[in-house]
């Protein structure tokens, strides 16, 4: 495999939404084939369409599969023979139905290493349900898919947030936190962040579950009897774990700058400060599974789907992201030598310009 770049598996998300139209810019910039070589797995015809309307300068190469693809080139694997009908800006079933048929053969192919890493455009949550398919977004699909235990991981180059819960409503919340996923996602998140980011000792902040962490049982008892005694176990066995804080504070007051990463209790509590500070270069990565998938920090985006003003940048940031943890993880495999599990060979590529 020497002098081949990383396989870029790409799912064509929803076909009313941006999708198609930010990953078709981002490979625009012929710059992007010195980094990876993309395979994106939609039609022939779909691509080209897209291309038409967006009035963009893209030459791709159809092949049968992804193993077949041609490194310098960009790779369109034929999913299917029919001509879709896209309707930016719409909720169809049509639409849920190619995104779902798109990502399951691009997670089939990263399971076959035929892609190196999966970068995922969005998905509609909601007509993506089916009899064969009925998970709330890409993590609960992939957790069954791939081998470990998932975790939404939003990352920036100066921010990292994950979740105690991620797609839960927030009335189910505190019933889910208990001491045992508390100890689970704080041990994944080390984990990434020394294997996929390079940090030799994290510091991780836990932010309270209730209002100013109960307030001593005032607004709740959940801090005071699950997370606190939770934290001081971890802290007994020599981890870097603070907190918990009060989330109401801790982001505008700067204190997020002291840790490596942080872990908030529910998805807004969580999302809401990542997408204020860092939306457009932020980054969902999938953390806890063998295999390196990321996506864009926004959805379809259905309001300007078609209008051709859709911001690249985070996909563009969520690709080299993958690229950046997938040669991470290739020298954190050199460096234990871990011989119980199978890592993956180190591709070439040297880095990146974000600027670019």
């Amino acid at each position: 495999m020497k002098g081949q770049s990383i396989k870029l598996g790409i799912s064509i998300g929803d076909l009313n939404g941006i999708g198609g139209e930010v990953i078709l810019k981002t490979l625009e910039d012929s710059r992007m084939l010195d980094f990876c070589t993309p395979v994106i797995f939609a039609s022939a015809k779909t691509i080209s369409f897209l291309l038409k309307h967006f009035n963009l300068d893209v030459n791709f190469q159809g092949v049968k599969s992804a193993d077949k693809a041609i490194h310098g080139k960009i790779n369109v694997v034929n999913i299917w023979n029919d001509n879709p009908h896209i309707q930016f800006g719409e909720e169809t079933a049509e639409g849920g139905s190619f995104a779902i048929q798109s990502l399951r053969a691009a997670v089939d192919a990263l399971k076959k290493e035929e892609v190196d890493v999966l970068i995922t455009a969005p998905i509609n949550k909601a007509n993506i349900q089916a009899e064969d398919f009925k998970f709330p977004g890409h993590t609960d699909f992939l957790n069954q898919e791939l081998e470990g235990n998932s975790l939404m991981f939003m990352v920036s180059e100066k921010l990292k947030i994950g979740l105690l819960t991620d797609h839960v409503p927030v009335k189910n919340v505190s019933d889910k936190i208990t001491a045992e996923l508390i100890t689970q996602k704080f041990q994944t998140i080390h984990h990434s962040l020394v294997q996929d980011f390079g940090i030799r000792k994290p510091k991780i902040a836990f932010l309270g579950i209730n209002p100013h962490v109960g307030d001593h049982g005032v607004i709740g008892k959940e801090d005071d009897e699950v997370l606190i005694p939770a934290l001081a176990r971890l802290r007994d066995k020599g981890h870097l774990s603070y907190g918990p804080y009060a989330a109401d504070s801790f982001f505008g007051s700067g204190n997020y700058k002291n840790f490596d990463a942080i872990i908030a209790a529910y998805h807004d509590q969580g999302l809401i400060p990542f997408k204020t500070l860092a939306f457009g270069k932020g980054v969902n990565y999938t953390a806890g599974l063998n295999k390196v998938r990321t996506s864009p920090d926004h959805g379809t985006a259905f309001e300007i789907a078609g209008k051709g003003i859709a911001d690249i940048n985070s996909f563009k940031e969520a690709v080299f992201v993958a690229l950046d943890i997938y040669n991470k993880r290739c020298e954190y495999g050199e460096l234990t030598e871990n011989v119980l599990q199978k890592q993956p060979r180190k591709k070439q590529y040297s880095g990146r310009s974000r600027g670019k």
